[in-house]
């Protein structure tokens, strides 16, 4: 673009923008126009593991995720070598063992008395690959590929706004994300640290620091202000929940699952997890985001970054959208792992993020890739509530962005593209899968 025609858009574009009220009230609390829920939900089901966990994958040195049965005391615990922490839900408790001994400890539980017993794993942020790529065009990937210029016309999310949560690093500051946060007053939105405030702490040695914030962007950055980036939702619904304790490059089971239950305690109508790991089994995660759906809430996951078959846990469980990455061409990237367990496909390849600098930044991994399909998850969402006045059940979400979505590689569902690369414009229009 010319630079005269530039100054000339950006000029109208500020009249525009000052001719309306820049102050935006804080999201709306189930206003009256929209619905509350569709689930009737009666609270948590009780967790009916039993038995010894997996000891597989990376998990937290010497830590144990216990589900006592009634009557075992803390002080047979500590005869057994394990010191309580802290108490988790669904009646979990985190204990303390000496490393190494995790599993015969785990062992020594049941025999005293535990109903069942597994590690706290270890997760990773799935960070982008070191590769230097230019940052294109966002309108290339939102509208050449996922076309969402069409949806837009449909909704920008603000209809009947679903609350959306990245559970994440935590948020740092940026003039282009913060009027897109909610931050409750009172509440503890940084799980692993038991503390109110989501700042982003986490180290940035392997390069996590501002993986959060980079994800936050790209699902919801404040749109049509003028400035900046553009997010797949057009921002001010989305709630930050660290899981990464300050200082850390990992984060675990136990903080990741109280995660997911902040969400689902604050309403929160789809969850972002950019975060894997592989080979492990972790019962305590998945019951936290069977929890979470059975409340109502769509959760999302990137599949993968280590190219590798077999999709990242927990994307792989089947109450997960699991998101893969291609690039400008619809080809898988060559970093995003896929599997039988792979749901759909998103840019993930030169995808332009806010940046812990204050500025802007190209990034590629799968952690990008799934706020795409989050965000289009929202903005049918919010689409459907303002028309129906109930909220879509997440297999309705389900059904309807993989019935939409553009067939990839070999006809039908494969392992390299899962149903195919998602089409915000489908979504927002169809009459079978979406709004039948």
């Amino acid at each position: 673009m010319k630079r005269a025609l530039f100054l000339a858009l950006l000029s109208a574009t500020t009249i525009l923008l000052t001719a309306c009220p820049q102050t935006v009230p804080p999201p709306p609390v189930n206003p009256a126009e929209c619905p509350v829920g569709t689930l009737q939900v009666q609270g948590d089901e009780p967790l009916r593991l039993q038995g010894l966990g997996q000891f597989a994958g990376e998990y937290v040195p010497g830590e144990l995720l216990v589900l006592p049965k009634p009557g075992l005391s803390l002080q047979t615990l500590k005869a057994k070598g394990a010191d309580f922490q802290e108490a988790l839900p669904w009646g979990l408790i985190r204990v303390k063992v000496p490393p190494g001994q995790e599993k015969a400890r785990a062992q020594a539980l049941l025999r005293a008395g535990a109903q069942y017993v597994q590690p706290n794993f270890v997760y990773r942020a799935l960070r982008a690959p070191n590769d230097p790529l230019y940052v294109v065009y966002q309108k290339a990937y939102l509208d050449g590929l996922v076309h969402l210029e069409a949806a837009w016309d449909q909704s920008t999310g603000r209809g009947c706004p679903p609350l959306i949560a990245v559970l994440d690093t935590g948020i740092l500051s940026h003039g282009d994300v913060q009027a897109s946060l909610y931050l409750p007053q009172g509440v503890k939105l940084d799980v692993a640290d038991d503390d109110p405030d989501p700042t982003d702490r986490t180290s940035d040695g392997q390069g996590v620091h501002g993986h959060g914030l980079k994800v936050a962007s790209v699902l919801g950055a404040d749109t049509n202000n003028g400035k900046g980036m553009a997010g797949v939702t057009w921002g001010r619904y989305l709630v930050p929940i660290k899981v990464f304790k300050d200082g850390a490059e990992t984060t675990s089971t136990a903080d990741i699952a109280k995660g997911v239950d902040l969400a689902k305690t604050l309403g929160a109508k789809v969850i972002n997890l950019s975060l894997g790991a592989r080979g492990v089994d972790d019962p305590t995660l998945e019951n936290a985001i069977f929890q979470a759906r059975a409340s109502g809430a769509v959760v999302v996951a990137a599949s993968g970054n280590d190219g590798g078959y077999g999709v990242l846990f927990p994307g792989n469980l089947p109450t997960v959208i699991a998101v893969g990455a291609v690039d400008s061409t619809k080809n898988r990237a060559s970093f995003s792992t896929y599997g039988p367990e792979l749901d759909l496909m998103a840019p993930g390849v030169g995808v332009l993020v806010a940046d812990e600098s204050g500025g802007y930044a190209s990034g590629d991994g799968t952690s990008f890739a799934s706020p795409v399909v989050a965000g289009v998850v929202a903005l049918y969402m919010s689409k459907y509530a303002s028309e129906r006045k109930n909220w879509p059940t997440p297999n309705q979400v389900y059904q309807c962005l993989t019935g939409t979505a553009e067939d990839l590689g070999i006809p039908g569902r494969d392992d390299e593209y899962g149903f195919g690369l998602v089409r915000a414009d489908r979504v927002m229009t169809d009459t079978t899968y979406c709004f039948p």
